[in-house]
């Protein structure tokens, strides 16, 4: 008959525990909010980089094919396709969201069920996406500036990183993954909808003062 420890439960159970406690150490979980943010807004990512990838594959074999996106002289995803902008890297940059937003939805799914990671990969995740905020600030120039364009699908995926960029630096820094005064853990902690907000509103006025003639003509 096993001999119970009022204070630690069968001996068996308390050394489970135990060993549980040491597995979680030094790992960060999420909320159900941020696990369900970057699933939606990875696949928000996932949708626009396959649409706009099926759409350029089918420009490359019909020089005259227009996407279903052009839609004026000034929302026209044919003309965005068309740069040389739109393959950086040699290829088309819709291929390497299809990839890094993907690893987004599996994160948050991961969260979703319960998982907890290192913050390494907190870290590294913040990076990434700070990188995507980068890209697409870069692509967010070349459109209103150099392309004279937009295209929905990118917009899309540009609020999309925008979002999750946020979320997850604040998550981050509310649980010191990012050193930060006591006074910035508390705004991020009640106030993070305002950054991305900010962020978006920013770009829709450059977007709106951009074209200002053609939106109110």
């Amino acid at each position: 008959m096993a001999t119970v420890n009022v204070r630690g439960g069968v001996p068996e159970q308390r050394q489970e525990r135990e060993e549980s406690a040491r597995e979680t150490a030094g790992t960060i979980g999420g909320s159900r909010a941020l696990a369900w943010m970057l699933m939606i807004t990875g696949a928000a990512g996932v949708l626009s980089g396959w649409v706009i990838t099926i759409d350029k594959f089918k420009l490359l074999e019909d020089p005259g094919f227009q996407p279903g996106c052009s839609l004026n002289p000034v929302v026209s995803c044919g003309n965005i396709m068309k740069s040389e902008q739109a393959g950086v890297f040699g290829f088309p940059n819709p291929m390497l969201g299809l990839v890094t937003y993907a690893v987004v939805v599996a994160l948050g799914a991961g969260l979703l069920a319960g998982a907890r990671y290192r913050g390494w990969l907190w870290l590294g995740l913040n990076a990434g996406m700070l990188f995507g905020v980068g890209f697409c600030t870069w692509l967010m120039y070349q459109s209103l500036y150099e392309i004279n364009a937009l295209c929905l699908w990118c917009c899309l995926a540009w609020v999309a990183t925008i979002v999750m960029f946020w979320y997850v630096t604040a998550h981050n820094v509310r649980h010191e993954v990012i050193p930060a005064p006591a006074g910035v853990r508390t705004f991020l902690g009640e106030f993070t909808f305002a950054l991305p907000v900010l962020h978006i509103g920013i770009i829709g006025m450059l977007i709106l003062t951009r074209w200002w003639e053609f939106w109110t003509s």
